[in-house]
């Protein structure tokens, strides 16, 4: 099956709400082997849409159109599709009971209009509402496939993986599923990547490997479509080991984790204690840690320390380090890591500054950033940056680069 979702609404095309249901439906189908080449918005206008499903007819046959199902004028889904295929809408009574009940349960009088949202086309499959008021429904019309979701998501989502989901699964011509594994690295740019890949990336057929780029992090989907789960999850084996192969360095985990999950799993399978000074990220890297339930178990405490007085009392950087080598330095940035490890009583010491911007600081440029990690072993090392982007980007990249750096040496 080759799809199409148009979702319909006004407040879509002003930017009142974003279109999440498109990315959801996108990310259910895609593991039924249903391929999704084209995302529609269109406003509450009879006309408008069904010009938008006269043009999805010509490139897909399943067609899921969302929003529009409620009491009100402006929602014209279901009539302006009716209207296009020719077909009748009829009460579905279940529904109608249901939305009856409602009412009746809440003291509130019902209003007639109410009772549009109980219409179904005339021989549609009823997708039930266990959520809200409105059906959904599904019908198939000369080959191609229509299924009518209600808008909010907390009414589409249940709606669809509790009965639309069934729907579909039924009536796929082919019955080979799509499986996705995501890798995910830093450290290195996606050209970068890509040039060390690209002979894999050209001969790409079944599984196909899809570049994708972040803020820092670059990620590879290899997706694989066959019929058999066993089969099919060799078959990305094989493509992830190749890949690794050549670039597993910069490598950190798959599909929806991140640098800071993967740093706090490492802490905690390992019972690292972990300890932060920052100057330059003021507390971000912290921020960040305690998002995690369970960190407590590993992070001691945290010092933002931003002026040198600070340094000196709190971290006990010397003060010939200060004026010899400046705040913004590798032999800083170690004496900080070593300092707070030292003064929290922990395992690990990780230590941040540098110049996020607007000007520079000590001669040095905006971007150049310190890193010290002070290890369990007693060995100290720092890592010299040189990033670019804003000051928010350029914090937010050196607390990456401080997770990427302490998962390479822990």
């Amino acid at each position: 099956m080759n799809s199409e979702i148009i979702a319909v609404g006004s407040e879509l095309l002003l930017g009142q709400i974003a279109n999440t249901n498109g990315q959801f439906l996108s990310q259910q189908l895609a593991p039924l082997g249903i391929n999704v080449y084209y995302h529609t918005v269109v406003g509450d206008n009879k006309t408008r849409l069904q010009e938008a499903i006269k043009q999805a007819k010509k490139r897909a046959n399943l067609i899921i159109i969302t929003g529009g199902l409620g009491p009100t004028k402006d929602d014209l889904t279901k009539e302006a599709v009716a209207e296009l295929l020719n077909c009748s809408l009829n009460y579905d009574m279940p529904s109608l009971q249901r939305i009856e009940a409602y009412f009746v349960n809440s003291k509130r009088t019902m209003t007639e209009n109410n009772k549009k949202q109980a219409l179904v086309f005339e021989e549609a499959t009823v997708l039930n509402n266990d959520h809200g008021m409105a059906p959904g429904m599904a019908i198939c019309k000369d080959g191609i496939h229509y299924m009518l979701l209600p808008g909010p998501p907390k009414e589409l989502k249940p709606m669809f993986t509790t009965y639309g989901q069934s729907y579909l699964l039924a009536h796929l011509h082919e019955q080979s599923i799509i499986h996705s594994r995501v890798l995910r690295f830093f450290g290195i740019g996606e050209a970068k990547l890509e040039e060390v890949l690209i002979d894999l990336i050209e001969a790409q057929s079944n599984p196909t490997i899809a570049p994708l780029a972040g803020d820092g992090d670059v990620t590879l989907r290899l997706t694989v479509k066959h019929n058999e789960k066993v089969e099919a999850l060799s078959l990305l084996d094989e493509l992830e080991a190749k890949i690794l192969a050549r670039v597993g360095s910069f490598f950190y985990g798959y599909d929806d984790t991140s640098l800071m999950q993967e740093l706090v799993n490492r802490l905690l399978t390992k019972k690292i204690k972990i300890a932060t000074a920052e100057s330059l990220t003021g507390g971000l890297f912290s921020q960040q840690l305690t998002n995690y339930a369970g960190v407590s178990e590993v992070f001691s405490s945290g010092v933002v320390s931003y002026s040198n007085e600070m340094k000196e009392k709190i971290l006990s950087v010397s003060k010939n380090t200060l004026a010899e080598y400046g705040a913004v330095s590798n032999e800083c940035a170690i004496e900080m890591a070593e300092g707070i490890r030292r003064l929290c009583k922990a395992d690990v010491g990780i230590s941040f500054t540098g110049v996020a911007g607007p000007n520079q600081v000590e001669g040095k440029g905006v971007g150049t950033v310190f890193i010290g990690v002070a290890l369990p072993n007693g060995e100290s090392k720092a890592f010299s940056l040189n990033l670019s982007g804003t000051r928010g980007q350029i914090r937010e990249r050196s607390v990456k680069y401080g997770c990427y750096y302490l998962l390479k040496e822990l």
